[in-house]
C-alpha cells in the first residue's frame, strides 16, 4: 500500500508503504517507526489509550532508545495516574505483576525505599497495587519504573479497567497452568501405579523403562510451564539477595525433577515424576482458590470506579448535548434522567426526585431530593429527570474522595501484618537451614532418602498460610463493612477498635442530626427581622459549621475579610463595617448581656459598636444516637460528650442520652487537651466528630471516625468514616474488629501449629512429597476460607426512634416530640 498519512503518535509524515502498526483500542493505527510503535503500545497496555482521544498536541517523535516506561514521563499521561502534592512531591498509583506473597512485598518496598528520590512506597498484597510517593527532581518516574522491572515486577499506570484486565489475564494464564498440571498429574499417577505395582509383583526391564520414560515426557511440561512462576520468582529473589516461599518451593520441584530424570538416565534409584507432577498441581490449586477470593474482594471496590457512566448530558442554551465525562466541568448544567447515574456533585437545580446512594453509603432506601439540595457523583437518579448545577467533578467529588479514602486504608499496614511479613521473610530462610541440617542427617544413615525428605520438608514448611494469615483477613473486614456504610480508611482502625475502653462523642452533626433550622429572630436595636437576617446570611454563608445551614443558602450582601474561629463564630466585613457572630463572649467581647431565655441555642449578632440581634437555632438527635449510646454504655465503655456548644442545649443532650462525662464549650485547644488527659489516665480512646475544630482531636485520638456529612479535613484526619451516617454503624464496627482480631490470630496460630506439627513429621520421613504438598495447600485453604467468613453481613440494630429533643423559647421547660 503506497499512501501518504500521518503516524498516529507523533504526526509525522509517511510515505510509501505502511510498516509499522500499533493496536489502539483494537484498532490498528500506523505508526512512523519502531519507536513510536514501542510507546503508543505502551500507552495501549496501560490503559490510557484515552490520552489519544481527548490529547490537544500531536506527542513527541519517540526517539530510537526509549525506555517503554519513558512515555509515562508525559505530563498529559501522569494526569490520570500521578498526584502532586503542595510539597512539590509526587504520588504515584501502579499496578505491579508477579506478586505473589509477603516477602514479594517486602523486596519491594525495602528495594525502592534505598533509592534516594522515593519518600514512599507501600504495596497493596490483595489489589497488587503499589503507592509510591517520590521527588521527580531527583529521579523520573520511568527510572523507578524500571528499577522495579528489574527486580522482576513490572508496573503498569493504575487503570481501575487495567487492573480488572490484568487479574482476568492473569486468571486465565493461571487456569491454563492448572489445567496443564492437573492432566499431567492424572497421566503420571496412572504410570506410577503400574511402576508401584511392578515393583511388589515384578515388571520387566523393558517395561520399566517405558513407563519411566512416559513419565518424564508428560512432567516435563508440568514442570517447565505450570511450575514456571515458581521457577521465575525464585530466581529474582535469589538474584536480588532475598527470600520468599518460592525458593523452597523452587529447590522441591526443581530437585525432585532433576533426581527423577538423573535416575531415569543412569537406571538408578527411583523416580518420582508424580510427586512432582501433584504438588505442582496442589500448589497451583491454592494459588487459585486464593486469588479468586482475593478477586471478589476486589470486585467490590471496583464498582466504585464503575459507577459513572462515560458520557454525559448537559444543557446548554437551552438544548441539550451529550459529551465525554471527562470534559465536564463545574457550573455546567446536567440533564439526569430516571435510572441513570448522578456523574458529578452538585445542587439541584430544576425537578425534584429520590436519590439512591446505597453504592456508597450502604444505604438500600432512596431519599427525597429537591430544588436546593445536594447529590453526589455515583448516586442514583430514581424517580423524575432532574437538572443539576456541578460543583465538582472528577479526583474533586466524594465519590473520588471515597476511592483515594479506601485506597488509603488497602496500603496502610498495621502493626500485625507488618510483623507477619517480616516473621514470613525470615521463616524462610530458617526453612531453608532446617532442610539442609535434615539432608545432611539422612545422608549419614540413608542417603537415598536424604533428596526425598528433604523435599518434603521443603514443601510442607513453605509459610504460605502465614503470609495469607493477615492480609486476607484485613481486606475481607474492610470490604465488608464498607457495603455496610463504614469506610475503614487507616489501616490500624480494625486492630485499635479492639483496644477501646472510652469513647467521645462531638456533639454538633455527630450525635445530633446537625440540620438545624432558624427558630425565630430577636432584633435587639431598631432594625428588622429581614434585615438581621441578611446581615448574618451575609457571614454564616462563608461557615462549614452545620449551624451555618440554618441560614438562607444565597447571602444578599458581600462579605469580605472572612475570618473563622472554630467553636466561637466568624467575623467580617459588610459595606465598610465589621460583624460578628457566634456565641456572646465571641461576638461582644468584654461585655455583659443575655439572651432572652435561659434555654434554646443562642447565637449574638454584633458589630464593633453595639449589638444587633439574637437568633436561635435548634437541633435534633439523631434517630439512632439513643440506642446506639445505650448498647456502648451496657458492654462497659465510658462515654464522653466533647463539644464547643456552651449553651443549655449542650447539658440537655448529654442528659438525655445518659451521657456522664460533659465537656462543653471547648476550643479545639481544649479538646486536645481533654483527650491528651483521658490517654495520661490510661484511657484508650475512640474519637467520633465531624468539623474542622475536630480534625486535631481526630488525629490525636487512638483511633477515631468522622461522620459521612464531615468536612474534608475531618475525613482525612479520621481512622474511618461513617459514610451512612448511622452511629449504630459503631456497634458493627465494634463487633468486626473483635471478629477479625480472633480470626487472625486463629489463623496465625492455625499456620504456626501446622508448620510446628508437620516440620518434624517431614524431618523422619513421614510425610511423602505428594502429602506434603496437599498439606500446604490445605493449611493455605484454611486460612483463606476462615478469612472469608468476615464477609458475612452483620445486621444493623433496628433503634427504636428517639425523641427529637427541642428547646422552645417560648418555655423554660424542655419538650420531646416523638412517634
Amino acid at each position: 500500500m503506497s499512501q501518504l498519512t500521518a503516524c498516529y503518535h507523533c504526526g509525522t509524515s509517511i510515505t510509501g508503504a505502511i510498516e509499522f502498526f500499533a493496536s489502539i483500542n483494537g484498532e490498528q493505527q500506523p505508526m512512523c517507526c519502531p519507536a513510536c510503535e514501542t510507546v503508543a503500545e505502551a500507552i495501549d497496555q496501560g490503559g490510557l489509550s484515552q490520552y489519544y482521544q481527548y490529547r490537544t498536541n500531536k506527542a513527541a517523535k519517540a526517539e530510537a532508545n526509549t525506555s517503554q516506561f519513558q512515555v509515562y514521563d508525559e505530563p498529559a499521561l501522569q494526569e490520570t495516574f500521578v498526584k502532586t502534592q503542595t510539597n512539590g512531591l509526587k504520588t504515584a498509583l501502579l499496578l505491579l505483576e508477579n506478586i505473589h506473597c509477603a516477602a514479594c512485598i517486602w523486596l519491594i518496598e525495602h528495594h525502592l525505599q534505598q533509592l534516594s528520590a522515593v519518600k514512599q512506597a507501600t504495596v497493596n498484597f490483595t489489589q497488587h497495587q503499589l503507592q509510591l510517593t517520590w521527588d521527580p527532581s531527583i529521579s523520573s518516574l520511568s527510572e523507578l519504573m524500571s528499577a522495579l522491572q528489574q527486580i522482576g515486577y513490572p508496573p503498569l499506570p493504575y487503570h481501575p479497567n487495567q487492573q480488572q484486565a490484568l487479574m482476568a489475564r492473569k486468571q486465565r494464564k493461571m487456569i491454563r497452568q492448572l489445567a496443564v498440571a492437573g492432566i499431567g498429574a492424572m497421566q503420571v499417577m496412572m504410570y506410577a501405579v503400574a511402576l508401584y505395582a511392578g515393583a511388589l509383583q515384578g515388571i520387566a526391564d523393558l517395561h520399566q523403562w517405558f513407563l519411566r520414560w512416559v513419565s518424564f515426557i508428560v512432567a516435563t511440561p508440568v514442570v517447565f510451564y505450570s511450575a514456571k512462576p515458581f521457577f521465575q520468582a525464585a530466581w529474582r529473589d535469589l538474584n536480588t539477595r532475598q527470600l520468599s516461599m518460592d525458593v523452597p518451593i523452587a529447590l522441591a520441584i526443581g530437585g525432585a525433577y532433576a533426581a527423577s530424570s538423573w535416575a531415569m538416565l543412569t537406571n538408578s534409584g527411583e523416580v518420582y515424576f508424580d510427586s512432582v507432577c501433584m504438588f505442582t498441581f496442589f500448589l497451583l490449586l491454592g494459588r487459585f482458590v486464593e486469588f479468586s477470593a482475593r478477586q471478589r474482594a476486589h470486585l467490590s471496590g471496583y464498582r466504585l470506579n464503575q459507577l459513572l457512566p462515560d458520557q454525559v448530558t448537559i444543557i446548554s442554551n437551552g438544548k441539550e448535548a451529550i459529551i465525554p465525562l471527562t470534559l465536564l466541568k463545574p457550573a455546567d448544567t446536567l440533564l439526569v434522567k430516571p435510572g441513570a447515574t448522578v456523574p458529578a456533585d452538585g445542587i439541584i437545580q430544576a425537578g425534584q426526585t429520590t436519590i439512591n446512594e446505597a453504592a456508597l453509603t450502604g444505604e438500600f432506601l432512596p431519599e427525597p431530593r429537591q430544588i436546593g439540595d445536594q447529590v453526589i457523583a455515583g448516586s442514583i437518579n430514581v424517580d423524575q429527570p432532574i437538572q443539576v448545577k456541578v460543583m465538582n467533578t472528577g479526583p474533586e467529588t466524594q465519590l473520588a474522595c471515597i476511592e483515594q479514602l479506601l485506597t488509603q486504608a488497602q496500603q496502610d499496614k498495621p502493626p500485625i501484618a507488618l510483623l507477619a511479613n517480616k516473621v514470613a521473610h525470615y521463616f524462610v530462610a530458617g526453612v531453608l537451614v532446617i532442610a539442609s541440617l535434615v539432608f545432611l542427617s539422612w545422608w549419614q544413615f540413608a542417603p537415598e532418602n536424604a533428596l526425598w525428605i528433604t523435599l518434603s520438608v521443603l514443601v510442607v514448611t513453605c509459610p504460605c498460610a502465614l503470609s495469607l494469615a493477615t492480609p486476607t483477613a484485613l481486606t475481607a473486614a474492610t470490604y465488608a463493612l464498607q457495603q455496610q456504610g463504614f469506610l475503614i480508611t487507616k489501616g490500624h482502625l480494625l486492630e485499635g477498635l479492639t483496644t477501646i475502653n472510652h469513647v467521645v462523642f462531638d456533639k454538633t452533626g455527630t450525635l445530633t442530626s446537625g440540620q438545624f433550622s432558624l427558630i425565630q429572630v430577636v432584633p435587639i436595636v431598631d432594625i428588622s427581622i429581614d434585615q438581621a437576617t441578611k446581615l448574618a446570611t451575609s457571614l454564616e454563608t462563608h461557615s462549614e459549621h452545620p449551624i451555618a445551614k440554618a441560614f438562607p443558602a444565597t447571602p444578599s450582601y458581600q462579605a469580605e475579610h472572612i475570618e473563622n474561629t472554630p467553636g466561637q463564630g466568624i467575623s467580617g466585613s459588610i459595606n465598610d463595617a465589621v460583624y460578628r457572630i457566634g456565641i456572646t463572649s465571641y461576638a461582644w467581647p468584654n461585655r455583659t448581656i443575655s439572651p432572652p431565655t435561659t434555654n434554646g441555642h443562642w447565637l449574638l449578632l454584633a458589630n464593633t459598636e453595639q449589638p444587633i440581634a439574637w437568633f436561635e437555632v435548634s437541633d435534633s438527635l439523631r434517630v439512632d444516637a439513643t440506642d446506639t449510646v445505650a448498647a456502648l454504655l451496657q458492654q462497659g465503655f465510658k462515654l464522653s460528650l466533647l463539644t464547643g456548644d456552651r449553651s443549655v442545649q449542650a447539658a440537655n443532650t448529654a442528659q438525655a442520652l445518659g451521657i456522664q462525662n460533659l465537656q462543653q464549650g471547648a476550643s479545639p485547644e481544649d479538646k486536645l487537651a481533654y483527650i491528651k488527659v483521658l490517654q495520661s489516665q490510661g484511657d484508650k480512646v475512640l474519637m467520633v466528630g465531624d468539623g474542622v475544630n475536630d480534625a486535631p482531636v481526630l488525629a490525636t485520638a487512638d483511633v477515631s471516625i468522622a461522620m459521612g456529612s464531615a468536612t474534608d479535613l475531618a475525613k482525612t484526619s479520621a481512622d474511618g468514616v461513617l459514610l451512612n451516617g448511622k452511629l449504630a454503624t459503631l456497634l458493627l464496627a465494634f463487633t468486626k474488629a473483635q471478629k477479625t482480631q480472633q480470626i487472625i490470630r486463629g489463623n496465625l496460630i492455625w499456620a504456626l501449629t501446622y508448620n510446628l506439627v508437620a516440620l518434624p513429621l517431614a524431618a523422619l520421613g513421614l510425610i511423602p512429597p505428594w502429602a506434603a504438598a496437599i498439606g500446604m495447600t490445605s493449611s493455605s485453604l484454611v486460612v483463606v476460607l476462615n478469612a472469608l467468613r468476615l464477609n458475612t453481613k452483620l445486621t444493623t440494630p433496628s433503634p427504636k426512634i428517639a425523641p427529637q429533643v427541642t428547646w422552645n423559647s417560648q418555655h423554660s421547660h424542655k419538650t420531646k416530640a416523638g412517634m
